[in-house]
């Protein structure tokens, strides 16, 4: 078989690719050897004789399966785990997500006028100061101290 690295590098040059990703048809080697200048390659290329291989990409049907497994709960065992338990939900998150939820419904209270200002604002101290886990608790507190305002009155 002739040696077609001269024409197989400038058919790179010519596709703007790289040279293990220039395809050269076997059974036109013969003409792709005459082959010489940059015009001709590009007139083989043009007829497909020469050709460029598609890049490969990583596949991600192995990634979409893990993932949909994690969704399910799966593959999240101690061994899978790095870092403390801080690591992966943060304590200041934490305190982010239930101080926010809390506010917000402190707020809801005050304007449908079930709570007034002056308790809203020792209970929003209270809050800050850690005093209350949940939303829930808050309530539960609220209607223990009888600090709700019904509607009735």
């Amino acid at each position: 078989m002739t040696d077609l690295t001269n024409q197989k590098r400038v058919a790179s040059q010519v596709l703007d690719c790289g040279v293990h990703r220039v395809w050269l048809d076997s059974e036109a080697s013969a003409e792709i050897a005459v082959a010489i200048t940059r015009a001709d390659i590009r007139e083989l290329i043009e007829a497909g004789s020469i050709k460029a291989i598609p890049v490969k990409g990583v596949s991600r049907g192995r990634a979409r399966e893990r993932d949909t497994k994690r969704k399910y709960g799966h593959r999240k065992g101690h061994g899978r785990r790095k870092g403390r338990k801080g690591a992966r939900n943060p304590r200041k998150e934490q305190w982010m997500k239930k101080i926010r939820a809390i506010r917000k419904k402190l707020k809801e209270m005050r304007a449908d006028g079930s709570l007034d200002k002056s308790t809203y604002c020792k209970v929003y101290r209270k809050a800050k100061g850690g005093e209350y886990r949940s939303v829930a608790h808050l309530q539960a507190h609220l209607e223990s101290e009888k600090l709700i305002k019904s509607k009735e009155n």
